[in-house]
């Protein structure tokens, strides 16, 4: 078959072959062999019976060692590759193995990979949609649960999806196994069970930016503050209420005493007290006078000089309130409150350190207010409406634990009810949650998790967020979260839109057929290690086929993924069954 070797490169050697040309010797490996050296190639494009034949490593003994230090010689023997070759490049069958799929160019043979060098890794699934995207990683994960002789008891997948189409392929999983169980989440404010749930004083500071759409670094530090008020009046007890009248008696001084028109001085005051307001101080409370009373409202009653009528009563009433003796004690402290709580914590916020009197920072808080006001008053709110307080740790075990004290080893949350941008926030959340509880274990990476996002371009962006906050969660998660066992999974049909930072932090790819031009010049640019040989293989594949390489492959290889059972419900609408009806024309 293999007459002589024409030409060596840097790269790659140029071999007469004779006979009748054949397209099925097409990404088949060879061996170069010599004496004492062995290197593996793969046969890239064959034209005039001259095959043009990639250099991918060296067989020494029976290990294969991806690259090459020494060229084949012309005087190289050259051979189809042998079963046991083929052994070692599709992975042993060892406990530490589990399927990934078949290769069609080797009449579907099984093709293992190494567990470890899987899971552990960062991982990215590329592919247009119908191009079997789906199907693949539902195959990959039921080939994890199906295996013989071990089973991933303690195993952590969470998926975060817009649609319910990994329900189907996963919540029987307990067929495999009983002790095997899925259990789901979902954002349908209708529904009783399992509705997502984030109890608020879980949430950090960088939290909160995610959720109220943080645009000034100036908010975060309105959020803090909020957070320290929230702790401190949500204990509802005495010191309590006298902060809160500290707070609002120095915000009514302030403005008082500005240089500012009586009228616009009322309507402040009147703005504070309807936002702020205890049982001593609101504009309904009556105020004593020398033999008479008169209620606060009235007491900014403004005469004919333009003045108000009862300044010195308002004066003496306020100044009762405040108390710059007592070092108040301002640290956010984890305790029980609702969102109704962290409204009012905010409004407190927005009258205190002048921000009244500072246009450009009022505006920046009042867009946390309504952003905030918005979730209090939407359907949203059922997401943070937790009845008890509970730790971190017994948060995360709700997440994965059901009755009878059995665990899940697949959660998903489907995102569908809600609109991208709030699903995007929330993703943000319980990934940092989860990144910073693994990050306390006493001993680190003990409970490895997986974090699978389909449809990752929707969360996995470049975002604002290194510029308020310093940094994005998942750009911190893929550069440290594998040392604590946090991994990443991206699963999506557009990766231009992905942040690069997160792609180049990807050991393990899985990618199916893509044809946008720009998609390819990307995994080209941003892909470690990939070959343009990589990316036209990818083009000419069928449904369900993908190219893998990375950690988890000594080569990358032609993959054929078995179709799942039960499969996901990412197939189109049939639109011949809802559309046609059977008609006689008589």
């Amino acid at each position: 078959m293999f007459k002589e070797i024409l030409a060596i490169t840097k790269n790659y050697a140029i071999v007469k072959i004779d006979g009748v040309v054949s397209d099925d010797l097409l990404n088949l490996n060879v061996i170069f062999e010599e004496t004492n050296k062995k290197i593996l190639g793969e046969i890239e494009e064959i034209i005039n019976n001259e095959a043009k034949i990639n250099f991918l490593g060296e067989f020494q003994g029976n290990r294969f060692y991806d690259g090459i230090i020494r060229k084949p010689s012309v005087s190289s023997s050259i051979r189809i590759i042998n079963a046991d070759e083929l052994k070692e490049l599709t992975g042993n069958n060892d406990p530490y193995s589990m399927m990934l799929g078949l290769s069609p160019l080797y009449n579907n043979s099984p093709i293992k990979i190494n567990i470890d060098d899987m899971w552990s890794n960062h991982s990215a699934i590329f592919g247009n949609t119908g191009s079997g995207k789906t199907y693949g990683v539902a195959r990959l994960v039921q080939n994890l649960f199906t295996m013989s002789n071990y089973i991933p008891f303690n195993s952590i997948i969470f998926i975060f999806n817009n649609t319910d189409e990994y329900d189907n392929a996963f919540n029987s999983i307990s067929n495999y196994n009983l002790n095997f169980n899925y259990k789901l989440f979902t954002t349908d404010t209708e529904s009783s069970n399992n509705l997502l749930k984030l109890p608020l004083w879980l949430l950090s500071v960088d939290d909160y930016a995610n959720i109220l759409d943080v645009s000034e670094y100036s908010q975060i530090m309105i959020i803090e503050k909020m957070l320290v008020y929230v702790s401190l009046f949500a204990k509802n007890d005495e010191e309590s209420n006298k902060y809160k009248n500290h707070l609002i008696a120095k915000a009514i001084v302030s403005v008082l005493y500005s240089n500012q028109v009586s009228a616009r001085i009322r309507d402040q005051i009147f703005s504070i007290l309807t936002d702020c307001y205890t049982k001593e101080l609101n504009l309904d409370v009556e105020v004593p006078g020398v033999g008479y009373t008169r209620s606060f409202r009235k007491c900014f009653d403004i005469d004919s000089k333009g003045e108000f009528v009862e300044r010195i009563l308002i004066t003496e009433y306020i100044n009762k309130f405040i108390d710059n003796t007592i070092e108040w004690k301002e640290e956010y402290t984890p305790t029980y409150f609702t969102i109704d709580d962290l409204e009012i914590a905010l409004n407190f916020t927005l009258i205190s350190e002048g921000l009244l009197l500072n246009e450009k920072s009022y505006s920046e808080a009042t867009a946390l207010k309504v952003k905030l006001h918005t979730i209090a008053n939407s359907s949203m709110r059922k997401f943070f409406e937790v009845e008890n307080f509970i730790s971190i740790n017994d948060f995360i075990s709700s997440l994965i634990l059901i009755g009878n004290n059995k665990r899940a080893q697949i959660i998903n949350f489907v995102l569908e009810s809600i609109d991208d941008r709030f699903a995007k926030n929330l993703v943000k959340v319980y990934s940092r949650l989860l990144f910073n509880f693994l990050k306390t274990l006493p001993t680190r990476g003990s409970m490895p998790i997986h974090i699978m996002l389909e449809e990752a371009h929707r969360y996995v962006q470049k975002d604002n967020d290194i510029n308020i906050l310093g940094y994005n969660i998942f750009e911190r998660i893929a550069k440290e979260g594998r040392k604590f066992g946090v991994v990443l999974d991206l699963i999506t049909q557009r990766p231009t839109e992905l942040s690069e930072t997160v792609i180049s932090q990807c050991s393990n790819f899985l990618i199916f057929k893509i044809n946008h031009p720009s998609d390819l010049e990307y995994i080209e640019k941003m892909v470690p290690n990939i070959s343009s040989d990589v990316i036209e293989k990818q083009k000419s594949l069928q449904s369900g086929t993908c190219v893998a390489f990375g950690r988890m492959m000594k080569i990358p290889m032609i993959v054929k993924m078995e179709i799942p059972n039960p499969p996901p419900q990412s197939s189109n609408a049939k639109v011949f069954d809802k559309w046609m009806i059977q008609w006689k024309n008589n």
